[in-house]
């Protein structure tokens, strides 16, 4: 069984991680280190704090975690640095800032209810549940009505009115 340094680990896993973005399997075909140690090599640095995301072609997807970890990463730094960073980690700015504020407001314990505003939200949730029934029933009402109808069309045409005899 191969050995191999932690810098060796860092420079495959680094393949992973943007600008570069492959996925493990493509990595695997590169360099011939079967697939599962990949996988837990990667997992092993994204314990240690490194942003490797799963779905490194899309950072809008990525966990909440990993963008936790880009915005600690990046707190300290100044404009010119972080555009450096965004650079190397195939990032924008703007979403650093997003993930940013999303962090922040995350917190915010402004946006709980107070009883009155939950019973309030629970009456307004049953009255749309009852109105929605409601619509649904006299949805079906009038497509049976609609179906009579073109029936009722159809018996004329075959059979003719009532009034000829």
């Amino acid at each position: 069984m191969a050995r191999y340094s932690d810098e060796f680990k860092e420079q495959v896993v680094r393949k992973m991680m943007p600008p570069a973005a492959q996925s493990v399997a493509q990595v695997h075909r590169e360099t011939g280190i079967s697939e599962p140690t990949l996988y837990a090599w990667r997992n092993r640095f994204r314990a240690e704090g490194q942003v490797v995301p799963a779905d490194p072609s899309n950072p809008e997807s990525w966990s909440g975690e990993n963008k936790l970890a880009v915005v600690i990463e990046t707190a300290a730094l100044n404009e010119q640095e972080l555009a450096e960073y965004c650079r190397r980690k195939g990032l924008y700015p703007e979403q650093i800032q997003r993930w940013r504020e999303a962090a922040a407001g995350g917190n915010d314990d402004t946006q709980r209810l107070s009883p009155a505003e939950r019973r309030e939200l629970q009456a307004e949730r049953k009255k749309t549940r009852r109105l929605e029934k409601e619509l649904r029933r006299k949805d079906k009402a009038l497509a049976e009505a609609a179906a009579l109808l073109v029936l009722q069309k159809k018996a004329q045409a075959i059979w003719g009115d009532d009034g000829d005899d």
